[in-house]
């Protein structure tokens, strides 16, 4: 299955997608066919904080049709707050739609986690996931540690790059999340935060949502 993406929405994780899809077929020694598309960070995010759902769905469908017209035959979103419309996307794209979200609470469910902890955009830490998420109860960081999560990560998704002053904002967070708050792991509630995170070395649970998707997305081509 040709695979299309729509990225840019950040650069950091347009990277991470592409570098995982392209491990994941070698490893099954399959061959990947894959188009990504340029979408605008800016706007994206100028459109969440106004909550119109509206304009970003009719770029999400624009772009979509250029993926089309490239023979994609499926379309992934490689960010968490541009899922914020696809209710609404989902209804009008001319491909089928993986759906990050839905990905994700299943495999919450299949790991039995009950309380977990966000880091990410203010939107997707004050609305818990946009409120998906039926089997566990996701906890956001109190203030002033929501906004401190939300300004470096806007900053770091921005520029494609995470400062250590940054890493060390995501981490203390999480610690708190984890020892004050009773979490039994973390989810990474925005995509760039694989620019600061990694499964294999991070000290606690990590549900990484960007992972959880990219691998949902290869295994849907591959089958």
């Amino acid at each position: 299955m040709h695979i299309g993406l729509i990225g840019g929405i950040g650069p950091g994780a347009t990277d991470f997608y592409y570098r995982r899809l392209i491990s994941t077929f070698a490893r099954k020694n399959a061959t990947l066919e894959l188009t990504i598309v340029h979408a605008d960070t800016s706007t994206l995010l100028s459109n969440l904080t106004r909550n119109d759902a509206a304009a970003q769905t009719s770029i999400f469908k624009r772009l979509t049709n250029r993926l089309a017209s490239a023979s994609a035959e499926c379309v992934g979103i490689t960010s968490i707050a541009g899922h914020f419309c696809i209710y609404d996307f989902k209804v009008i794209s001319p491909l089928p739609v993986v759906d990050m979200i839905a990905e994700v609470s299943r495999a919450i469910e299949a790991r039995g986690l009950k309380r977990i902890g966000i880091i990410g955009t203010r939107t997707v830490m004050e609305t818990r996931f946009y409120g998906r998420i039926a089997s566990a109860e996701i906890i956001p960081p109190s203030e002033p540690d929501m906004e401190d999560v939300h300004r470096a990560y806007i900053s770091m998704a921005t520029s494609a790059f995470v400062t250590e002053d940054q890493r060390s904002i995501f981490k203390a967070v999480s610690h708190r999340l984890l020892e004050d708050q009773g979490a039994e792991a973390i989810m990474l509630g925005a995509t760039d935060l694989a620019l600061a995170f990694n499964e294999q070395t991070t000290a606690f649970p990590l549900v990484d949502c960007a992972g959880i998707h990219a691998d949902a997305i290869a295994q849907l081509a591959i089958a």
